[in-house]
């Protein structure tokens, strides 16, 4: 039988189950009957892991009569004090979606395109994995294991194994993360101040001041049940500003709203360091002071730097000279729209409650993004917040145990390979990606598309993804169509038929994370770490199968069956039960082990014994609890023992950064500054290492393209899994400014008058590269000038509630990264999709 894109949605009415006579047939969910009464039926509360943001929150899913019924969070927990947030509660409709892929299947049309009907049909798992294994031992043969290509979205602990090792074993550099669309420019603030890639914890119970930067902590990303339940301590004790151009959940809450102007929230940062030095509000203990006691820091004047005795920060007074000496508010209020009464009085306020104060930002992902975040960053080390007592950390680990090694299994062909370039082109002269501020050690993944068209650096041939979305989630997706069409060989590894799924050759269902496969995740939140357990709280409804560890052994498996046995003869030999010794004889079995072994360290007694957090008393216990928490974080260890940067300091003047750039520059016989200007910054000479303002780049003509797009998250948005579920439709009201059950995109009353447009009125969108037709909604928490618009809507895949009609692949809503220019924050490789860099006109259709 072939499953055609029509029959995929031949459904009953009000039950939405698929109307396919053979179960085995059948693609897509079923709902299972005969649950009886869940209110009245004995039950358990079973742990696991939400993943729904980054935060990874252990939750507990109770479960009855083998059915999960109800989501919260894990009461053992202590970095959500056991509460999730709404993006828990839609793990159950994840669960039983209708929608869901249930067998394995191939594509029968070899034409790929957007409207293109795959004409999928069913197969087996085994036919799947031979086939998969078929083009890696081709590519083995021809000596072009280089060309195999893996994508990863979402992942687990696990993902060593899949996305880090397994590319490595067949001999191939080119393994992809989703996170330079995700949020690594964010990084950069902190990696170039005080050495640290990654993101920080807050010490919200004891917080004064917190400033919320072109984020939301109630709504999206990150530590979203912490921030909900101790946003009002932080009111009570003192006060929350937003800097942000649209009025969002901790806005309405705030004490400040400043709707800045999209992109300019350098020039305001840097403001307010200037704000803080002349009024001699910085914090002494940490930073220093001048040698006689008297402030030298006045408006236009040089300051010498022997004059001023640093402490635990590097370069303060060169900062001064070189960036803030002539910026003050004034200036900032002219180049951001806002008030110099706000921006003195946000600066003089945040100050006075330090080093109880600290700055929330978002990712900042637009073309210069790394010097916006680094001057927002220097503002939590002017006034000492940085490791401080109610302020901001680095927060904790958790414990867990190595991998087992596969070096002495990785043949020669494999280690030849694994030594080319990437397909991402990192590293390359205009290309940074400076992950940890070292050239070429991060991630430009949107820059793959254009890699594979151009076959640069080589033509990729067999590619893998899984829990990944490109041709939906990153801008200017099209560019992902024609570049997954020319990839003669594509396996999508998803639980959901996707717009990237179109372009597959085999697909293969994905297990859950969260309900159907076994896992372990460490994340951190409320100044505690954590390791999570994610194990089967029910029995697998359908043919899925867990991506990270059963498909790897089951491709093992197929490439010993051709000649190939050195993948299985590591996971046989190497991931034995760490209780019994015994070796894995199957996918389900080598799965569990790896959990094991991965999580041993949190649940063994003997390894966990000097552990000074939660300790187990073995593995059930593990299973039973679910979750290890870390000891609370120690403030001010870096005070004392100093920071991992080059200096060992903060660094307001980065050796760090500069470090990186100049060994950038040395790579490829140039000049830092001419770095800067391949990559589109505007700094030259010294100004490079600073924190500075850059003035934000923009595309599209401001006359004729005079809006500025900006693109926000929903609290919703189970990391973009959520838009196939009736839930997501009903709530939509809970982002600010949006309505349920329909997409829209948010412009000011005042704006909307001009252009004779009403509320609900359908409006064309246009920038420099396509256009969309939304509903407008008239809104006062909208910046005039600005359009507003929600991510997560405009699917014309992934099932019956996400796109208007599935069958004839016409978008619910619209998805406006199609009309977002592709550009990046290229010192990260991070691609650019806010802090409107993308101009737009509104016109009424």
């Amino acid at each position: 039988m072939r499953i055609k894109r029509r029959e995929f949605l031949k459904a009953g009415a009000a039950a939405g189950a698929v109307a396919m006579t053979s179960p085995t047939l059948n693609a897509f969910a079923q709902t299972r009957s005969g649950a009886g009464n869940m209110s009245e039926a004995a039950g358990e509360w079973i742990p696991n892991t939400c993943q729904g943001c980054t935060t990874w929150c252990p939750i507990e899913i109770f479960v009855q009569n083998g059915r999960a019924v109800k989501v919260r969070g894990n009461q053992l927990s202590k970095a959500n004090d056991g509460y999730c947030c709404v993006r828990g509660h839609l793990i159950l409709q994840q669960i039983y979606d209708p929608d869901r892929i249930k067998t394995p299947m191939k594509r029968t049309n070899p034409k790929k395109g957007r409207t293109e009907d795959p004409k999928f049909v069913p197969i087996s798992w085994d036919e799947a994995m031979d086939t998969i294994a078929d083009k890696i031992m081709e590519l083995r043969k021809n000596n072009e294991t280089h060309k195999f290509l893996l994508m990863r979205g979402r992942y687990s602990d696990h993902n060593q194994i899949f996305y880090g090792d397994l590319p490595k074993m067949i001999g191939t550099p080119n393994n992809i993360s989703h996170s330079a669309i995700c949020a690594e420019v964010e990084k950069m603030g902190s990696m170039a101040t005080e050495g640290f890639w990654g993101y920080r914890d807050y010490d919200l119970d004891n917080m004064k001041y917190l400033i919320a930067w072109a984020c939301d902590p109630l709504s999206s990303n990150r530590q979203i049940p912490n921030a909900i339940r101790k946003i009002n301590k932080v009111l009570e004790n003192g006060k929350v500003a937003v800097i942000d151009p649209r009025m969002n959940n901790t806005a309405a809450k705030a004490q400040e709203w400043m709707p800045i102007k999209p992109g300019t929230d350098g020039a305001v940062a840097i403001a307010m360091a200037h704000y803080i030095l002349v009024n001699g509000l910085w914090n002494k203990e940490f930073c220093g002071d001048f040698k006689d006691g008297k402030n030298q820091f006045r408006k236009g004047r040089t300051v010498n730097e022997a004059d001023f005795d640093e402490k635990l920060t590097n370069g303060l007074v060169k900062w001064w000279n070189l960036e803030l000496k002539d910026k003050d508010a004034a200036w900032a209020a002219k180049e951001a729209g806002v008030d110099r009464r706000q921006i003195e009085r946000i600066a003089k306020d945040f100050a006075a409650a330090a080093p109880q104060c600290g700055i929330w930002y978002g990712p900042y992902m637009h073309p210069r993004g790394s010097y916006t975040v680094m001057a927002i960053h220097a503002l939590n080390g002017l006034v000492g917040a940085t490791d401080s007592e109610g302020g901001l950390c680095t927060g904790m680990g958790a414990p867990s145990s190595s991998y087992p090694k596969f070096d002495k299994y990785q043949d020669d062909v494999a280690k030849a390979n694994v030594g080319k370039p990437k397909i991402d082109q990192r590293g390359t002269l205009t290309m940074p990606a400076m992950g940890s501020a070292r050239p070429g050690s991060g991630v430009v993944t949107n820059n793959v598309a254009n890699a594979i068209l151009a076959e640069d650096p080589y033509d990729i041939k067999v590619a893998i993804g899984y829990f990944c979305n490109f041709n939906f989630s990153t801008t200017e997706g099209a560019r992902w169509d024609k570049a997954m069409a020319k990839v003669p060989f594509f396996v999508h590894c998803v639980p959901m038929f996707s717009e990237m799924t179109y372009f597959a050759d085999i697909v293969l269902p994905s297990a859950l994370h969260h309900t159907e496969d076994w896992a372990v995740v460490r994340s951190k939140a409320n100044l505690y770490g954590h390791i999570s357990i994610q194990q089967p709280v029910i029995e697998r409804m359908f043919d899925v199968k867990g991506t990270e560890t059963e498909v790897t052994w089951l491709l093992a498996e197929k490439l010993k069956a051709k000649g190939f046995s050195n993948m299985y003869d590591w996971l046989y030999n190497e991931y034995k039960d760490p209780e019994t010794g015994k070796n894995p004889t199957n996918s389900l079995e080598f799965a569990l082990y790896a959990t094991k072994i991965r999580s041993k360290k949190a649940w063994d007694p003997e390894e966990n014994k000097d552990y000074k957090g939660d300790k187990l008393n073995g593995w059930e216990d593990f299973r039973k609890k679910g979750v290890v928490n870390s000891p609370k974080f120690t403030f001010r260890q870096k005070w004392e023992k100093g920071f991992p940067t080059e200096t060992k300091k903060f660094e307001f003047y980065s050796e760090t950064l500069k470090k990186g750039l100049e060994a950038h520059a040395a790579k490829h016989n140039t000049t830092v500054d001419k770095v800067m200007e391949l990559t589109n910054y505007e700094a030259r000479g010294e100004k490079a290492f600073v924190p500075h303002y850059e003035t934000p780049k923009r595309h599209g003509d401001r006359r004729q393209y005079p809006f500025d797009l900006i693109d926000m998250k929903s609290r919703l948005n189970r990391e973009g899994r959520s838009a196939n579920l009736s839930w997501y439709y009903a709530f939509k009201k809970c982002d600010p400014g949006d309505v349920n059950q329909e997409d829209v995109i948010q412009l000011n009353p005042d704006d909307a008058r001009k252009l004779g447009i009403s509320d609900g009125d359908m409006v064309r969108v246009t920038s420099t590269i396509g256009s969309l037709t939304v509903k407008a909604r008239l809104w006062e928490g909208v910046r005039p000038g600005v359009a507003a618009k929600c991510y997560g809507q405009g699917h014309h895949a992934f099932g019956r509630f996400a796109s208007k009609d599935f069958a004839k692949a016409e978008p619910r809503g619209a998805n406006f990264n199609e009309i977002m220019p592709d550009d990046y924050d290229r010192i990260t490789g991070s691609t650019a999709r806010n802090g409107g860099f993308t101009g737009v006109k509104i016109e009424k259709v």
